[in-house]
């Protein structure tokens, strides 16, 4: 069963910088891209992020270049988002995904919240 349990969430004041943790089993999980995706208060899934299976590519949303930084540590089956100069509109839940884009499976999500 594919499991991905994401962690680091909280509150942290604007342009303040965070760090994201998504711990995967159930899977090879060296062997397939992986990404975040967020959804903000009344808004729809938004993609942020992709890595490939062996970190030689990474792509992001044009809002977040510059800002985030996506990696991962196959050898610990772990996915990672470094956050940096978050802004206010950036609240939202923040989820991993196994695969490419909005990917084929999504962990239950960790709050981000961005407030003075």
């Amino acid at each position: 069963e594919v499991q991905l349990v994401e962690s680091g969430g909280g509150l942290v004041q604007p342009g303040g910088s965070l760090r994201l943790s998504c711990a995967a089993s159930g899977f090879t999980f060296g062997t397939y891209p992986m990404g975040w995706v967020r959804r903000a208060p009344g808004k729809g899934l938004e993609w942020v992020s992709t890595i490939s299976s062996l970190s030689v590519s990474t792509t992001y949303a044009a809002s977040v270049k510059g800002r985030f930084t996506i990696s991962r540590a196959n050898a610990k089956n772990t996915l990672y988002l470094q956050m940096n100069s978050l802004k206010p509109e950036e609240t939202a839940v923040y989820y991993c995904v196994k695969g490419g884009g909005t990917g084929d499976y999504r962990g239950q999500g960790t709050q981000v919240t961005v407030s003075s």
